[in-house]
């Protein structure tokens, strides 16, 4: 059986909309950096300007996670993408877009397509989703990962993957439009003002 949460037909459609609607009106908004950044990062260092990486979506469905190249480009770098001698292999212009998640404005298109929503559980790459369990997989497929997340606002980096986790669960089992709209606009503090949020979003 499917897990179902508090998530109705009328509600997940509610969602999908304002989805598409807040995403074209960012793109509007950004378009001078979407020309903007692909130039820095090919003047940082030589490769693509932009890096894929498969991820869990809805349903259990793979899908292309789009972002701005902020490492330098091997395959040796893409494998070990969370290893921790991560500081040695970033791009001169990665911790500016990074800081501010520049980074992850291509998966704007990622949101259009279908594969992803503003917010929601951090899309896992497979090798973490499948040590997971049963019952925590379904939950965490049961909605579209987003872009931004609970976790995020709870320490971002500084989590440690099995606490990501748990934040990405409370989100499934508590989820509301609400709870969206909360985890959006601390999301603005923490980034534009440059602050840590602490608190858990309850």
């Amino acid at each position: 059986m499917k897990y179902k949460g508090n998530m109705s037909r009328i509600s997940l459609a509610i969602k999908r909309i304002m989805d598409i609607v807040l995403c074209l009106a960012v793109l509007v908004i950004v378009t001078p950096l979407l020309i903007l950044i692909p130039i820095l990062v090919k003047m940082s260092s030589p490769g693509p300007v932009f890096f894929t990486q498969t991820r869990m979506g809805r349903g259990g469905k793979l899908f292309k996670i789009l972002k701005f190249r902020t490492m330098i480009s091997t395959t040796k770098a893409q494998q070990l993408h969370w290893s921790k001698d991560e500081e040695n292999r970033i791009t001169p212009s990665s911790r500016f877009l990074r800081d501010f998640g520049l980074d992850e404005l291509p998966q704007l298109y990622n949101i259009l397509k279908g594969d992803m929503s503003i917010v929601g559980p951090r899309a896992l790459m497979s090798i973490t989703f499948d040590g997971l369990s049963p019952e925590i997989r379904q939950k965490l497929v049961s909605v579209r990962p987003g872009i931004l997340c609970l976790s995020a606002i709870n320490g971002r980096r500084s989590l440690p993957m099995d606490k990501r986790i748990e934040y990405q669960i409370k989100y499934v089992d508590e989820w509301s439009l609400w709870l969206d709209a909360k985890i959006f606009w601390k999301t603005l503090f923490i980034v534009l003002l440059r602050r840590d949020v602490n608190e858990v979003v309850s």
